[in-house]
C-alpha cells in the first residue's frame, strides 16, 4: 500500500533519526572505551561490578540477536505500513548500547600498560581496527546498516530493479576473503590492542567479544536461509568465521 506524502516524510524523518543516534551511540562509545574506561576505579571489589557489566551485556545481547532472527524481523514487518523494521532494530539497540556504556562499571586493576614503541604498536593496531571497520561497512552500505536504505528505497523514483532489493549482494572479497566477518574482527583488534589494558576494558572486551563469537553460528544460520547455496560456497571458500588461525 502507497505511503502518503506526509507518512513518507515522517518515516524518513524516523529513520535518519535514528541513523544519526546509530552513529552518535558509537562515537559515546569511543569516548567510553577510550578515555572513561581508562580511568582508576573507586571501589577495590570486583565481584559487584563484574556482575552488574555482565547483566548489561547480556540485556543489550538479548535483544540483539532475538530481534535480529529473520521469524521476529518478518512478524515486526508485517504490522508495519513502512519499511521502518531495521531503523526501529537500529533505535532500539542504539539506546540499550549507550546505556550499557554509561551504565557500565569500572572494574579496579590493570592487566597491563605499555609504553614507547610498544604503545605505539598498540595505537597503531587501532587505527587499522578502525580503518578496517569503516572499509567493511562500506563494502555492506552503511545507509542499509543504519536502516535507511530500506526505506529510501520506497521512496526512491529509481526503477524497482535498482531500489527495491530486499538485502545487500553477499560481498566474498576484498576483507571479505580474509575473514567471513571483518567487521566482528575488526571489533576484536580494536578493543584487544589497547596499550593500556585496565580490567575495566579487558572486562568489555572480552564480553563484547565473546558475543560476538557465540552469535556467529546463529547468524550464519539466516545468512544461508536468505542466500542460501552462494553462501554455503562462501563458508568453503573463506574458512575463518572472525579470526584467522583462530575462529
Amino acid at each position: 500500500m502507497p505511503l502518503s506524502p506526509r507518512a513518507s516524510n515522517t518515516a524518513l524523518v524516523f529513520v535518519w533519526c535514528g541513523a544519526a543516534l546509530f552513529a552518535g551511540s558509537l562515537l559515546f562509545f569511543f569516548y567510553c572505551y577510550f578515555v572513561a574506561f581508562g580511568r582508576p576505579a573507586a571501589t577495590d571489589g570486583m565481584a559487584a561490578p563484574l556482575a552488574i557489566d555482565a547483566a548489561l551485556f547480556t540485556a543489550f545481547a538479548f535483544h540483539h540477536s532475538v530481534f535480529a532472527r529473520p521469524a521476529v524481523k518478518q512478524r515486526i514487518a508485517a504490522s508495519m505500513s513502512a519499511p521502518i523494521e531495521r531503523s526501529l532494530y537500529t533505535w532500539v539497540a542504539s539506546v540499550l548500547f549507550l546505556l550499557v556504556c554509561a551504565a557500565w562499571q569500572a572494574v579496579p586493576g590493570d592487566l597491563y600498560h605499555l609504553r614507547g614503541a610498544a604503545a605505539g604498536v598498540g595505537y597503531a593496531a587501532q587505527g587499522l581496527a578502525v580503518w578496517l571497520t569503516a572499509r567493511s561497512s562500506a563494502r555492506l552500505d552503511v545507509l542499509d546498516l543504519a536502516g535507511v536504505r530500506p526505506m529510501l528505497a520506497r521512496t526512491s523514483p529509481a526503477p524497482p530493479s535498482e531500489s527495491s532489493r530486499e538485502h545487500v549482494p553477499l560481498v566474498t572479497t576484498g576483507l571479505y576473503g580474509f575473514v567471513r566477518h571483518p567487521l566482528y574482527f575488526s571489533w576484536t583488534l580494536l578493543v584487544f590492542a589497547a596499550p593500556h589494558m585496565t580490567m575495566t576494558r579487558f572486562t568489555f572486551a572480552v564480553l563484547s567479544t565473546a558475543y560476538l563469537a557465540i552469535a556467529i553460528p546463529f547468524e550464519e544460520r539466516s545468512l544461508v536461509g536468505v542466500f542460501g547455496a552462494g553462501y554455503r560456497e562462501y563458508q568453503r571458500q573463506v574458512r575463518w568465521r572472525m579470526i584467522p588461525g583462530l575462529y
